[in-house]
């Protein structure tokens, strides 16, 4: 097996502490993880079986996330050797290209999950951070159907919002995912009038912002991702 960095992610907040984490064994797992930015529609353990070709659904630009143009029907994913299992089937449905090989598409969602799984043993808030910033493609279809357990880690991070521009936030109390220096954020109300901003000059490496009642954006550089604290 040879040895990759499997994803770098962007805005450097969270990258120092993952660097040395990403690089895993190339080769697929059946534990694996992977996180969404498109979600497909669901099909049933008997639809997986397999469909008409007539009722094949459109998909990926890339290999690990739906997108236009044409894919193999559910019928005809099937690997060189042995067989794919229903939740396998169901995770590749609508996803690979046609002439393609399902089992690199399938290979794409395994390694997914073995980065989030090799993050969270690590660092469970870098894990999420990666989620919600959309680092991973698909990652909720991978966690659906390739790697359950580690559900838990896309439900907290349902609850949280990328670093930039957001708005109408939920008033409370946030946490930064990352303990880079450079996170500034500022909520903004009416007429962009700033109602609270941070950190300031002498700030700590873990970034907390209070969103207080009336903010109609919150505006954040540097911050990778955020949680309610």
């Amino acid at each position: 097996m040879h040895t990759r960095t499997l994803w770098s992610l962007r805005r450097g907040a969270a990258a120092g502490a993952l660097i040395a984490l990403l690089t895993l064994p190339g080769c697929s797992s059946d534990g694996g993880t992977h996180a969404a930015a498109n979600p497909t529609r669901g099909i049933s353990d008997d639809q997986a079986a397999g469909v008409p070709d007539d009722q094949a659904s459109p998909v990926p630009q890339e290999s690990s996330s739906p997108s236009k143009g044409p894919v193999l029907p559910d019928a005809k994913l099937t690997p060189a050797t042995g067989s794919f299992t229903a939740k396998e089937k169901k995770f590749l449905h609508g996803r690979v290209p046609k002439n393609m090989d399902p089992a690199a598409v399938l290979q794409v969602g395994q390694e997914t999950c073995q980065r989030i799984e090799r993050t969270a043993a690590h660092d469970k808030d870098a894990a999420i951070g990666a989620l919600i910033a959309g680092d991973l493609p698909s990652a909720d279809d991978a966690i659906a159907h390739l790697c359950p357990k580690q559900k838990p880690l896309l439900d907290k991070a349902v609850t949280g919002f990328a670093d930039g521009t957001r708005k109408k936030p939920a008033p409370g109390t946030y946490r930064a995912l990352t303990s880079a220096e450079g996170c500034t954020w500022k909520a903004l109300g009416a007429d962009d009038k700033v109602l609270a901003s941070g950190p300031g000059p002498d700030a700590p490496k873990k970034v907390t912002a209070k969103i207080p009642s009336g903010t109609r954006t919150f505006v954040s550089s540097g911050c990778y991702a955020w949680l309610p604290a």
